[in-house]
């Protein structure tokens, strides 16, 4: 169970106070009397010593010994009664001291019947405390060397009566002190614990991390101290919490990326183990064939030597295209961007292939030949127009026995970019296989795709191309066919500070790689 401080501080000065009054209540009832004697023994000794000096020097007759006994006996309330050897009486005080006459004469002549306790005996006299009817007395009588003889005393008020009262008045005094002094150090204690508390608010929202809460006192002492150093550690962990967090995410993302291109290298293995079987087993196959002398004439011997340099030139082809893939997918290629015209690219790659697509009884058809200027790779641009158009070759159908096989490559210029499209006739692509198409090895038709040697990688590089650039590509199906697109910028784009520094930075590689 906790105890608050402000609690603690209450009950520790009223127990405080509460002891201090039991201290001086004791000390009234052990000591206060045995002090009150002795006051009263010190103030008649004055007057003995009065008494002796005027006996010494023979000047008790005198008036100046008459007055000086007087002030005394006047100031501490004294009876003093003083006799010669001739039992003549030399003084007597104002205040009752003939009195004393009868008293002297007794204790001389030991006549004294009087309840007495003797407090101290000297080689000349005698105190003692005596009681005379309803009071107490301090009393003092002797005889000196000179024939002197003398009595005095004073009166002794009860002592423990005066104890008592003075113990019963303390005793109210200290119910009021402690009372007092208890709301007194309540508020106080509060303007103390208060801070304390709001440190302690402010430390909970630390352990859950929340650092909004500041602390505000203007206290200059040790808990305005405390306050400053607990909102200086309070940014200090927000700032280094900031850090981690920034720091764990990039270790997410590092992860992130490690499984992913471990994902990728066990796909990418995978994949060409698979796609490398089978020309390989053909390759093995014709290979063992002319080893083994099956078919003994050259028209056999020619047929299979084609066909294991086919094979081979498939493998070739599809070793280039992954690790053309590769790079890209790691941004191990760099993109080279420039003005050009793309038209230009177009009708070149066209009249190149102008051999293949006759072979293949294609018409081939270029809208829009007007020049279009664009922004871009050069080389990657033609290598994902020479992917869509080599698709669009071997998957080129006739719908129509009028028109016969048809590949339509269009130019459409849009708002700040040119649409380039090009489309086949044909079946369309089943709807269900267009968000696959990109994949890497996704083939929709594998029997048809193995007739021409497709590997599959073709429309991946176009994606990881395209994407490199910060362009959109896509699909579209028709009727009659189907048409691939991409789009290239054909107005230059302000770049940002980052922007120019990277262009800057491949700018300087290329320097060296020169």
């Amino acid at each position: 169970m906790t105890h608050s401080i402000r609690r603690q501080l209450a009950l520790i000065f009223i127990g405080l106070i509460a002891g201090t009054i039991f201290l001086c209540w004791s000390m009234n009832n052990l000591f206060l009397e045995q002090y009150y004697i002795r006051s009263k023994t010190e103030v008649i000794f004055e007057a003995y010593h009065t008494i002796r000096q005027a006996a010494n020097s023979d000047t008790y007759s005198t008036e100046a010994f008459r007055e000086e006994l007087n002030d005394v006996c006047g100031i501490y309330n004294i009876t003093v009664y003083v006799m010669d050897a001739n039992s003549m009486r030399k003084y007597a005080s104002v205040n009752g001291g003939a009195e004393l006459e009868k008293r002297l004469a007794a204790y001389v002549f030991g006549f004294f019947n009087d309840a007495v306790k003797v407090i101290e005996e000297g080689e000349d006299y005698v105190i003692q405390r005596v009681s005379i009817g309803d009071g107490d007395f301090l009393e003092m009588y002797g005889r000196l060397s000179s024939g002197i003889s003398f009595i005095m005393h004073t009166p002794v008020e009860s002592i423990r009566e005066s104890a008592k009262i003075a113990n019963r008045f303390l005793a109210y005094m200290g119910i009021v002190a402690t009372i007092a002094g208890g709301i007194i150090i309540w508020f106080v204690s509060r303007k103390i614990t208060k801070p304390i508390l709001e440190l302690n608010s402010i430390s909970e929202k630390m352990v859950h991390l929340d650092f909004e809460a500041k602390y505000k006192g203007s206290d200059r002492n040790e808990i305005g101290l405390l306050g400053e150093n607990i909102n200086k550690l309070s940014a200090s962990l927000e700032h280094m919490i900031s850090e981690l967090k920034t720091a764990n995410n990039e270790l997410k993302k590092d992860i992130e990326k490690k499984e992913q291109i471990d994902e990728m290298r066990k796909e990418f293995l995978a994949n060409v183990s698979h796609e490398l079987k089978t020309p390989i087993a053909l390759i093995q196959g014709y290979a063992e064939g002319l080893t083994e002398e099956v078919n003994d004439d050259s028209e056999s011997r020619s047929f299979y030597c084609e066909v294991i340099m086919d094979e081979a030139s498939k493998m070739n082809n599809m070793v280039k295209k992954l690790l053309t893939l590769n790079q890209l997918e790691f941004g191990n290629d760099m993109v080279a961007m420039e003005r050009f015209d793309v038209t230009a690219l177009i009708r070149n790659y066209i009249q190149s292939a102008e051999i293949l697509t006759k072979q293949n009884d294609i018409q081939v058809s270029l809208k829009n030949q007007d020049p279009a200027y664009v922004w871009g790779d050069v080389y990657k641009t033609e290598e994902v127009f020479m992917n869509y158009f080599t698709n669009a070759m071997n998957h080129c159908q006739a719908v129509d026995s009028r028109t016969g096989k048809r590949i339509v490559v269009s130019l459409e210029p849009e708002e700040g970019k040119v649409r380039i499209g090009v489309f086949n006739t044909g079946i369309p692509i089943p709807e269900e296989s267009i968000p696959h198409l990109w994949e890497k090895f996704y083939k929709v038709d594998k029997a048809r795709t193995r007739e021409y040697g497709g590997s599959g990688v073709g429309l991946s590089i176009v994606k990881a191309i395209m994407e490199s650039m910060n362009q959109k590509y896509g699909v579209e199906n028709y009727t009659n066919g189907v048409l691939f697109w991409f789009e290239l910028e054909s107005q230059a784009q302000e770049c940002s500070p980052e922007q120019d520094q990277a262009m800057e930075g491949d700018k300087e590689n290329e320097q060296r790689r020169d």
